[in-house]
């Protein structure tokens, strides 16, 4: 078989080969001569393949040379071509900087404010789609129209006669609105707020002295308190025990505090909107 010495480019001159006797089991047809190895004479006058050869030997003319040299592979030579035309963008240049000759040191200022303006420009309008997308987003997560007009409940005040107390449905709530005679008025208002485990002033509560509009659960365990009853003539939970007074403030029982005064409004005087 051939062993292969060298396989390198600079080496090609040099490379030798030996012929040996491998040992096996089918038999030669004719015995193999056995021929002695003679040297490879150098020829001085053909050029090596080397890298100092390949300067001499490189393309010319506008083309730049790479030498490509190792041991395990032969030698290369790959020419690039450095005469390629670069594309003129002088239309897409502004005016200060079409001469590469000069500096633009003094456009800096202005071609600066020109960038900051772009800039700060994109920034808002992307501020203000931002906001719109949030705002969308938060405004489908709110009430339907539908479910906010059941929020709220119109009352006509002339129906409910003086001294007397009207239950509505609001919220899935009992609301209280009661008509308050002028002797209860004054009785509210003579109250000693330091008696009061929930001190609260009558003139707090309510923004007509004679209309009184609170949310019928007792603010104990949540139970439903049965007006005109209990120990000072307003509101009586049978359940505990909690009496309340005719401005709906606890006054003897567990209950911890007065009963809730919803959110309401007149618009006018025989009218009332809760909610």
């Amino acid at each position: 078989m051939l062993s292969v010495a060298a396989r390198s480019g600079p080496f090609a001159p040099y490379l030798s080969a030996a012929a040996h006797a491998v040992p096996g089991p089918l038999k030669p047809l004719a015995p193999a001569v056995a021929r002695r190895a003679e040297k490879v004479p150098l020829d001085l006058k053909r050029p090596l393949l080397c890298r100092e050869s390949m300067n001499g030997r490189s393309a010319r003319g506008g083309l730049n040379y790479i030498l490509h040299l190792t041991l395990n592979s032969p030698a290369s030579v790959r020419c690039i071509h450095n005469d390629v035309v670069v594309p003129d963008f002088s239309a897409y240049r502004r005016q200060d900087v079409l001469d590469a000759t000069t500096s633009s040191q003094g456009s800096s200022e202005a071609r600066k404010g020109f960038s900051y303006l772009v800039t700060a420009t994109t920034c808002v309008a992307t501020a203000y789609a931002a906001k719109n997308v949030v705002t969308q987003f938060i405004s489908s997560l709110s009430a339907s129209a539908d479910v906010l007009a059941l929020s709220k409940i119109e009352i006509k005040l002339s129906d409910i006669p003086e001294g007397k107390n009207m239950a509505f449905k609001w919220r899935g709530k009992p609301l209280f609105v009661r008509h308050r005679t002028q002797d209860e008025i004054n009785q509210e208002a003579a109250v000693d707020l330091s008696k009061l485990r929930d001190p609260q002033h009558d003139l707090d509560r309510v923004k007509k002295p004679e209309w009184v509009i609170l949310v019928g659960v007792c603010t104990h365990l949540g139970c439903v308190p049965i007006a005109n009853s209990g120990d000072f003539g307003g509101y009586y939970c049978p359940c505990h025990g909690s009496h309340y007074d005719a401005s709906g403030r606890i006054r003897k029982g567990p209950a911890p505090y007065n009963l809730e005064v919803p959110t309401y409004q007149f618009l006018d005087d025989n009218v009332v909107v809760v909610g």
